[in-house]
């Protein structure tokens, strides 16, 4: 019982060429099982940053309301200043 070397190659490369789909199959699974564990986890990241958002706009609605404040108390200052530094209106002749 002879076996010729291309029929060797033939049944070799079949073979291989078996395994390599099996394996493609274990890690197609293997990957679909994997982004449904990273979906979950993102679903997970998703709803705790939504309940974060609120505490972050009840921040932003805090420090609005600090600055404009301030630039009321800023303008008033300022507007008083102005008063106090006004220059006379009238005749500036030095006689």
């Amino acid at each position: 019982m002879v076996i010729d070397f291309n029929e060797f190659l033939n049944v070799l490369m079949h073979i291989s060429l078996i395994v390599l789909i099996i394996v493609f199959i274990v890690v197609g699974f293997k990957l679909i099982k994997t982004l449904g564990k990273v979906n979950d986890i993102i679903d997970d990241i998703n709803g705790k940053m939504n309940k974060v958002n609120g505490v972050f706009d009840i921040i932003d609605k805090t420090t609005d309301y600090a600055s404009s404040i301030s630039d009321k108390l800023l303008n008033a200052l300022s507007g008083l200043l102005s008063v106090f530094t006004k220059k006379k209106k009238g005749n500036d002749n030095y006689e």
